[in-house]
């Protein structure tokens, strides 16, 4: 989608865009019936959270009529973090020790509906990662959904394991993508 533009959000815009941001997470997890991990609350609670950590972005994808098509966002992992600690098998703490510049974790990544399937996941994440100054990327993608690990996978990240990180929430696959080359 070529027609359309990218809006990038930094932390201390997050109040103006925070009700966009649920408004699409609401017609998206309405629509899949979700559990009460995916509960609106419990992402605002979230959201707030992440909004929080330095380095914290969005980028608010629009088409050419100014219809939000979807967002993502993300932020460095704290130095300390504890983003590795529920990893079903340890990773070695050469790799998880967190310095607060190392890891730009990508929380979400959503598309509305009519733009699934068009390419407008992978450039709204693309300008999220561009210019980072951290080396690496992760995020977490249910592990039920092969499918979309697959187009992470093609986007370059590459599965490290699998993670539950609170009870009620699905189990994940970590990923990791390298920055530094790009």
């Amino acid at each position: 989608m070529s027609d359309g533009r990218l809006q990038l959000v930094h932390a201390p815009h997050y109040p103006q865009v925070r009700e966009l941001l649920l408004e699409v997470y609401r017609e998206i997890y309405t629509a899949l019936e979700s559990a009460e991990f995916h509960d609106v609350d419990r992402f605002a609670e979230r959201a707030d959270n992440y909004a929080r950590l330095d380095g914290w972005s969005a980028v608010i994808g629009r088409d050419g009529d100014d219809e939000v098509t979807g967002y993502a966002f993300g932020a460095s992992l704290p130095a300390g973090s504890r983003w590795w600690n529920s990893a079903a098998e340890p990773l070695p703490a050469d790799f998880t020790t967190e310095d607060g510049h190392r890891t730009f974790a990508v929380f979400e990544v959503m598309v509305r509906e009519p733009w699934r399937g068009t390419g407008e996941a992978a450039r709204i994440h693309e300008r999220l990662l561009q210019g980072r100054p951290e080396q690496r990327a992760t995020l977490l993608v249910d592990a039920s959904h092969t499918a979309v690990r697959g187009r992470y996978e093609r986007w370059g990240y590459r599965a490290i394991g699998d993670q539950q990180p609170f009870s009620d929430a699905p189990v994940y696959t970590m990923m990791v993508r390298n920055l530094q080359a790009e």
